[in-house]
């Protein structure tokens, strides 16, 4: 009864015969005579992986803020000289990392020779992140294949390419992104000793990602460095401390400090300073300020985006002490070991980050890998075992064409949930990144002029979207934080990038509001069009069009057809200009205000 993976369960080799493939890091396992090469080979994984990708840089919404403010808008402001700031921006804290920044800027900047267009750039930034996923995908995708199974790496596939989770994560401009990379690459090299060891490649990639990435990734490395310790101590290898060393000093920390410290104009070290804000800051500071969720917060959240895949990575660490225990397959205790090295840090970072207040979706985009390989060895787990034929084994009495049918039948329903959780969430919170394009036929975006932001400011989808010249700013709303201000645009006298190092007003490291943040005249935004819910929806939000919408003899279908673009509510609302009563328009068919309220996937304000 065979419900683990036949390739990590090596039949064949002793005590002594791991020792020694660990000790010459020749190989991981003994392939069974038989196994067929991988079904598919890495350079078509490639391409199936980008086509997906793909797709997810040019339709998904962007999910958090963060991804914004801290990211998009200083690209913004490195390759267009203006944009909004955060106060982790500011010389005074400096927790976030210019390296990171300037990698992406320099892409946007040769994405910006194909076209004028802000938004190309935008989007041909998005579609490098999706190819460098997919990159590291098929070179994991690859690792799987030939250390552990081609059936466990097709498995592997699957779970990538159908998870709401990984469309999202796969070209999201965030750290946390960029550390899911890393990691894969990271765990290609840990897993497969085939050709000597790979050690300090391992570190360095771990490294990279928690450097320029996200510092807590790192954390990611540790099952795989306690084996190779446990090994070391075993075979007395010495040679451990000079690897080690060798992908730390890859890791690319001198060029992080020169770059940030270059920017800064101050010597930092930004992933301890990241580091030391979320531990150690004290009351009052800290993540915990921008929000707090319940412990099983991470379990609802993966079970949304990865649903019956996240329950089987859940099931592989107990599968493999299973067998270990029952004796179903014959292993050894180093097999075992070995195994529990590549699941482990699954359920290490689950419960690390289960255990903190504050919580975020993309605090799980590094651990999405390992999310998928625990799911994939699962899954090849119990396939093994419901495929037993042996007519004596209670799986062996049972028909294998009912067994096929009830396995296609889960894997089609644990894809199709997938699909139409990603097609779900693109139809209904893609509104933001489409109608910013009504501002480039307007007067004011070739007068450069000015976009407010109210109380749903969080979905601007950054200064990309915006004319030539056109700044976002913020009208005063219901929330009470925080809110960006605006890089230093200085030239003459301060050199390039002043921005970078110029001490901003009004920045603080407590989510305190400064007034110095808002637009207190609407003046400045007196080229819009308020749009308010009738009192047949008292609860309906405020909403600001630009008045160039208005401007054609069908100006009242050109905003309803906004409006229902995304939905198909009932609703009626009445406009102003300039806060003069214009029109109202009966959104007839029911299919009117409220659906593109639906359509931007909130409630509030928003200015277009």
């Amino acid at each position: 009864m065979d419900i683990m993976p036949t390739e990590i369960a090596d039949d064949s080799a002793s005590t002594q015969d791991y020792l020694q493939k660990a000790s010459s890091k020749s190989s991981v396992a003994v392939k069974r005579p038989g196994h067929s090469g991988p079904v598919v080979d890495p350079i078509s994984a490639f391409y199936i992986f980008a086509i997906i990708n793909v797709l997810a840089a040019l339709y998904a919404p962007i999910q958090d803020c963060d991804e914004v403010f801290n990211y998009w808008e200083p690209t913004h402001y490195l390759n267009r000289r203006y944009g909004l700031q955060t106060w982790e921006y500011s010389p005074e804290y400096s927790i976030r990392s210019w390296l990171y920044i300037v990698i992406h800027a320099i892409v946007g900047k040769f994405g910006s020779l194909f076209s004028t267009k802000k938004s190309f750039e935008f989007y041909f930034i998005r579609v490098m992140l999706a190819l460098t996923c997919s990159f590291c995908q098929s070179r994991l995708f690859a690792t799987i294949s030939k250390v552990l199974n081609p059936r466990i790496a097709n498995w592997f596939m699957l779970v990538m390419l159908f998870s709401p989770g990984m469309f999202h994560a796969s070209a999201a401009y965030l750290p946390s992104s960029f550390s899911m990379y890393t990691t894969m690459l990271g765990m290609t090299s840990f897993m497969d000793w085939r050709g000597g060891s790979k050690t300090h490649i391992g570190i360095m990639w771990f490294g990279i990602g928690g450097i320029i990435g996200w510092p807590f990734s790192a954390a990611l490395i540790g099952p795989f460095l306690v084996e190779e310790l446990i090994l070391a101590s075993i075979t007395r290898d010495v040679e451990i401390v000079r690897r080690l060393v060798d992908g730390v000093v890859r890791s690319g920390i001198a060029l992080q400090v020169a770059v940030d410290t270059f920017f800064y104009h101050k010597l930092v070290f930004v992933p301890w300073r990241i580091i030391s804000y979320n531990i150690f800051s004290g009351a009052g500071r800290g993540p915990d300020i921008f929000g707090t969720e319940p412990f099983d917060f991470y379990i609802r959240n993966l079970l949304l985006n990865f649903n019956v895949w996240f329950i089987l990575a859940l099931c592989a660490g107990p599968l493999l002490v299973l067998q270990y225990v029952l004796r179903l397959e014959p292993s050894t205790r180093f097999t075992l070991m070995r195994s529990a090295f590549f699941v482990s840090p699954f359920y290490m970072w689950l419960a690390i980050f289960s255990a903190q207040a504050h919580k975020e979706e993309r605090f799980m985009y590094p651990a999405y890998p390992f999310l998928g390989l625990n799911a994939a060895i699962a899954l090849h787990s119990i396939l093994g075992y419901v495929g037993n034929a042996n007519p004596k084994k209670l799986m062996g009495m049972i028909p294998a064409k009912l067994k096929f049918a009830v396995v296609l039948a889960s894997v089609v329903l644990a894809i199709d949930i997938g699909v139409l959780r990603t097609l779900g969430v693109v139809s209904a919170y893609r509104a933001p990144l489409q109608i910013y394009s009504a501002l480039q036929q307007s007067d004011t975006a070739r007068n450069g002029g000015v976009v407010c932001l109210g109380k749903e400011w969080y979905r601007f989808p950054s200064s990309y979207f915006l004319p030539n010249g056109m700044h976002a700013k913020f009208i005063r709303s219901a929330f009470n934080g925080l809110l960006p201000g605006e890089f230093n645009e200085a030239k003459v006298g301060f050199g390039i990038f002043a921005g970078t190092w110029l001490i901003p007003p009004g920045m603080n490291d407590q989510n305190l509001p400064d007034p110095g943040k808002y637009v207190w005249s609407l003046k400045l935004c007196a080229e819009m069009t308020l749009i308010r819910g009738s009192s047949t929806y008292p609860t309906a939000p405020i909403w600001w069009i630009h008045t160039s919408l208005l401007r054609t003899s069908h100006s009242s279908n050109r905003i309803t057809f906004l409006m229902s673009k995304f939905g198909n509510n009932c609703g009626v609302a009445d406009f102003w200009i300039r806060r003069t009563r214009a029109s109202s328009v009966d959104s007839s068919g029911c299919r009117k205000s409220h659906g593109f309220l639906r359509g931007i996937g909130g409630t509030g304000e928003i200015i277009a």
